[in-house]
């Protein structure tokens, strides 16, 4: 899909919230159904989980990595790259490096071309970093210790580049001993025993956390342990037929 947008750099026909400065609020972008209060920050203060996210502040909330993915492509980027800084058996570390399309937040305007000579300084280069262990880590994620840094790698890198202070759930240290807990994983489907539900406990994932399961069926293509081109269509844990949740739960277990 070829996104449209205008001389300054934003997207065409979406309703953009500014600051007082004139720059984006890219807080205010994010869709309300990106995000979800922080069950760990509630439970670590002895105070009752919230129905909804709504008036919560952004240390009382998690992003979806969709909600992240969406802001990245209403800023606008041309590359993404990522660069394995340790990679152990218990212990990988991963570098996301972001080109982001030039606007007019970083002081050139989007007429500029790819061809152009001053287009390629005009992009802005962003990174971060981020790891995953066997210490901030949990069950089935343990055997993807690269995908896990490198999703924690690139919601940071977005986060700290649009100035975004609410914690993405890629990043929550999922580890039982930690010392501030997770927002639990709950299964809340009727039928306990249902191939779905032993899916998302196998490998302790709940229902807001689908975009991450994506990443770990990739990593399975990659491997060649499970390849399913229909996989890509998939949008919720309600999309995987019955059939081939039990052969995935074959190859996991």
């Amino acid at each position: 899909m070829t996104y449209k947008r205008n001389e300054k750099g934003l997207l065409e026909k979406t309703d953009y919230k500014f600051n007082e400065d004139g720059s984006v609020d890219w807080r205010s972008m994010i869709d309300p159904k990106h995000l979800y209060p922080n069950k760990g920050w509630f439970e670590s203060r002895g105070e009752p989980m919230p129905r909804s996210p709504e008036g919560l502040a952004d240390n009382q909330l998690l992003i979806k990595l969709s909600g992240i993915k969406e802001l990245a492509k209403l800023r606008g980027f041309d590359g993404v790259r990522y660069e394995v800084i340790k990679c152990e058996k218990d212990h990988v570390a991963v570098k996301c490096r972001i080109h982001w399309i030039p606007n007019f937040e970083s002081g050139m305007y989007y007429s500029l071309k790819e061809g152009d000579e001053d287009y390629f300084n005009s992009r802005v280069a962003f990174e971060d970093i981020a790891n995953a262990t066997t210490e901030n880590t949990s069950s089935f994620a343990q055997k993807f210790l690269e995908t896990i840094a490198a999703n924690r790698a690139f919601v940071r890198c977005v986060r700290n580049f649009l100035n975004v202070h609410i914690v993405g759930a890629d990043e929550i240290d999922s580890s039982q001993g930690n010392t501030s807990p997770p927002a639990t994983k709950e299964v809340k489907r009727p039928d306990k025993l249902s191939p779905i539900n032993l899916l998302m406990e196998k490998v302790d994932l709940g229902e807001e956390d689908f975009s991450t399961f994506k990443d770990i069926l990739r990593g399975l293509w990659k491997n060649k342990q499970y390849q399913n081109e229909k996989a890509a269509d998939w949008e919720s844990w309600d999309d995987i037929p019955k059939r081939e949740v039990v052969k995935i739960l074959g190859i996991i277990d």
